[in-house]
C-alpha cells in the first residue's frame, strides 16, 4: 500500500481511470460533486461541492492524504465562456485552496491541466513554451497552473491532451463513447479537422497520473500520446479500427461555428519528458485504443 490518496472528479472520466487503478496500491478517498452509484466498497466518497471551502478543508484534514490528484474542473469551454465567475471560483479558486492545503501539510499534489494552455499557433509545445489562452477556460487553466507552482511545495502540473478512452467509473465526458453511440444508430459524426491533437488514451494517462502521485517529480509534464493528428483524422482511424463505416464521419471547423469561445487549432504536445521521466509509456492513437478496448474486455467477464 502506497498510502493514502485523494482523488477529485469522482465519476468524471479521467477520475474514474485514476480511482480504478488506484485501487490496487492505494487507500482512496474520492471527491464528487454527485455521487457514483454503485461505485466500488473499497472507495471512501464524500458529495460536495469543492467550492464549500471549509468542508473541503475538513475532508482534507480528516483524510490526511500522502498524494492528491486534482482532476475536477469546470471544463466545457463554452460554458466558461458565458459563466466566467463560476469558472473561476471552480478551476482557480479550488485549485488554490488545495494547493495550500497541500503546502501545509507536505501533500504531493497533481493538478490536471490542459493542452489548451496554447495559442495553438505552433503545436509540439514543450514544457518551457510560455501559455497563450484563447478562451477563458484556458485563462483559467494558466492561474491555476501557477498556484500550484508557487503555493505547493511538492505540486507537479500535468498537462492532459485530448484524452480518448471509455468510462470506467461513473459517466464522464468520453468522445469515444459518444462517437461509438452515435455510429451504433447510424447517425453522422463531426470531428474539427482544424484542431491537431495528441491524444492520449484514458488507462495510461490514469497510470501516468498516479506514478507521478508516487514519486517525487515537480513541475510541468506534458502527457500525451505519440499520434500527431487532427480530431478528424484520428475519428476516421479510430472509425476504421471499430469497424464503421467512413462516410459517417464529418468534418467540421470548431472556429468557424457561431457562438463558441475561440479553440486552439494546433495545442499538439510533446511528450519527450514524459517518455524520458515516467516508466509509463506513452502509446500510439492505435496502441491506445487497443489497450482500452483489452481493459473493458476485461471489465466485462471480470
Amino acid at each position: 500500500m502506497t498510502g493514502r490518496l485523494l482523488v477529485t472528479g469522482y465519476g468524471g472520466f479521467v477520475a474514474g481511470s485514476v480511482v480504478q487503478q488506484a485501487r490496487r496500491d492505494w487507500q482512496v478517498v474520492a471527491l464528487s460533486q454527485f455521487g457514483v452509484p454503485n461505485g466500488p466498497t473499497d472507495v471512501v466518497c464524500h458529495v460536495l461541492d469543492l467550492c464549500h471551502a471549509e468542508e473541503l478543508r475538513q475532508i482534507f484534514e480528516q483524510a490526511r492524504p500522502q498524494a492528491l490528484i486534482h482532476t475536477a474542473a469546470m471544463a466545457d469551454i463554452d460554458q466558461c465562456q458565458s459563466q466566467q465567475a463560476a469558472a473561476e471560483a471552480v478551476n482557480v479558486g479550488v485549485t488554490e485552496h488545495l494547493a495550500q492545503l497541500c503546502r501545509d501539510t507536505g501533500t504531493k499534489m497533481v493538478f490536471c491541466s490542459t493542452d489548451s494552455v496554447f495559442d495553438g499557433v505552433r503545436g509540439n509545445y514543450a514544457e518551457e513554451d510560455p501559455p497563450g489562452p484563447l478562451n477563458w477556460y484556458a485563462t483559467t487553466k494558466v492561474r491555476a497552473e501557477r498556484a500550484v507552482q508557487t503555493s505547493a511545495d511538492r505540486g507537479v502540473v500535468a498537462r492532459l491532451s485530448l484524452v480518448m478512452g471509455l468510462p470506467i467509473l461513473g459517466t464522464g465526458n468520453s468522445f469515444l463513447a459518444k462517437m461509438i453511440g452515435q455510429l451504433n444508430r447510424g447517425q453522422p459524426v463531426r470531428f474539427p479537422a482544424n484542431e491537431i491533437r495528441t491524444p492520449i488514451d484514458v488507462i495510461t494517462l490514469g497510470r501516468a497520473l498516479l506514478e507521478l502521485a508516487g514519486n517525487d517529480l515537480t513541475g510541468v509534464i506534458h502527457l500525451a500520446g505519440n499520434t500527431r493528428l487532427n480530431r478528424y483524422e484520428m475519428a476516421l482511424q479510430l472509425a476504421d479500427r471499430l469497424g464503421y463505416r467512413r462516410d459517417l464521419v464529418c468534418a467540421t471547423d470548431s472556429n468557424a461555428m457561431a457562438g463558441r469561445a475561440p479553440r486552439p487549432n494546433d495545442a499538439s504536445l510533446n511528450n519527450a519528458k514524459a517518455r524520458r521521466m515516467l516508466r509509463t509509456p506513452m502509446l500510439s492513437l492505435m496502441q491506445g485504443l487497443d489497450l482500452v478496448l483489452a481493459h473493458q474486455e476485461t471489465s466485462t467477464h471480470g
